[in-house]
């Protein structure tokens, strides 16, 4: 009785296991029908996805800049390093927490051929590339910006110098020690201290920006072609927290470069709209579009792969490496914990979110 009751399972795995496999290899080819009445439910909540992610990433990178106008909130005071810890966690948990995951899913789908996508983390080399694509960026556009400044600021000094031995010829310098003259007018150390810092905060605050705009068109496509509500809800929520944090990390970065009124506005306006502009691009595409595709799982993999490694490296590198090691945080014990557990809290926040989305 046991012999036959195990050889009968056994039969039937048998001849069940073809028609499982196929039945997985189906779902890349075969897309699930949705009716009319849920198509007009899904587009509704799509449209209230739109506006909803539109609102809390724009309210998200507004409180940081609009925060330089209260004195609390100033990039020189010390609360200003914990809201910029639990913005770099925020920036650090996307990476490692919803992007790289979805990537090495997305690149590991069984749609996509065995060889080569499945027998090399193809996720994590785009993602070290992307990293070390960022370092080079950064180095270089660091370097020329800063060239440039200077070169600037030694013409408007020549220009000076020039000016003013035309009309007062030369200028006094006294010490205790001995007693001279030098001609023009030096380069105050406060500006040759603050230029390279400045310089550099507005290159991260831009390379940041293009690793978060890559990544929320991309979440916003996914989000607009999705065709069931029961999908979409619980997205449309979890992705306006997801903005709303992501926001606030940009928004700090923007807040510290010093941009011009009209440079921040705009960079503040294009992260807004990237998501929702996803959005509208996943609704137009939404019926032609197969998430399962070869071509689309690639596109979709390498790019996040590529803002992860992205995301990651500014976080561990030009906000917290530079804000942890500075000597003002340093030289103060109870700041050291205050942004440490603000960061904590960033990872958290942002971990929590990947429940949904």
């Amino acid at each position: 009785m046991n012999f036959n009751s195990f050889g009968y399972k056994v039969v039937l795995v048998i001849l069940l296991l073809p028609a499982v496999v196929l039945g997985w290899e189906c779902t890349c080819n075969v897309e699930t029908k949705v009716h009319d009445g849920m198509m007009g439910e899904s587009l509704k909540y799509k449209l209230g996805a739109v506006a909803s992610i539109l609102v809390a990433g724009a309210i998200g990178v507004s409180i940081p800049i609009l925060g330089r106008r209260f004195q609390a909130l100033k990039p020189e005071n010390d609360i200003f390093f914990m809201i910029k810890a639990f913005a770099a966690g925020v920036i650090l948990a996307t990476g490692f927490i919803h992007i790289l995951p979805d990537a090495f899913l997305t690149l590991n789908s069984p749609c996509l051929p065995q060889n080569p996508w499945r027998e090399f983390p193809f996720p994590g080399l785009f993602a070290m590339l992307a990293s070390i694509g960022t370092l080079m960026i950064d180095t270089f556009a660091t370097s020329l910006y800063t060239k440039m400044h200077f070169n600037k600021h030694k013409q408007v000094n020549a220009d000076i110098e020039e000016a003013g031995n035309e009309h007062a010829g030369h200028v006094h310098i006294h010490t205790h020690a001995t007693h001279g003259h030098a001609h023009g007018a030096a380069v105050p150390s406060s500006l040759q201290v603050n230029l390279p810092s400045r310089v550099r905060q507005r290159i991260i605050s831009q390379v940041l920006e293009l690793g978060i705009v890559v990544h929320s068109v991309i979440i916003g496509m996914s989000l607009g072609a999705s065709q069931r509500p029961e999908t979409i809800k619980p997205l449309m929520a979890a992705l306006s927290f997801h903005q709303f944090f992501e926001g606030m990390g940009l928004g700090g970065c923007i807040s510290q470069a010093n941009f011009k009124s009209l440079s921040t506005g705009i960079m503040a306006f294009f992260f807004s709209l990237t998501a929702p502009v996803g959005v509208g691009i996943g609704i137009g595409i939404s019926s032609a579009y197969s998430k399962s595709s070869p071509t689309a799982l690639i596109i979709e993999g390498s790019f996040n792969s590529a803002s992860a490694g992205i995301l990651i490296y500014m976080a561990l590198v030009d906000l917290l490496a530079a804000d942890f090691m500075d000597p003002r945080m340093q030289s103060n014990f109870r700041l050291q914990i205050g942004a440490q557990v603000s960061l904590l809290l960033g990872t958290g926040c942002m971990s929590v979110l990947a429940k949904w989305a």
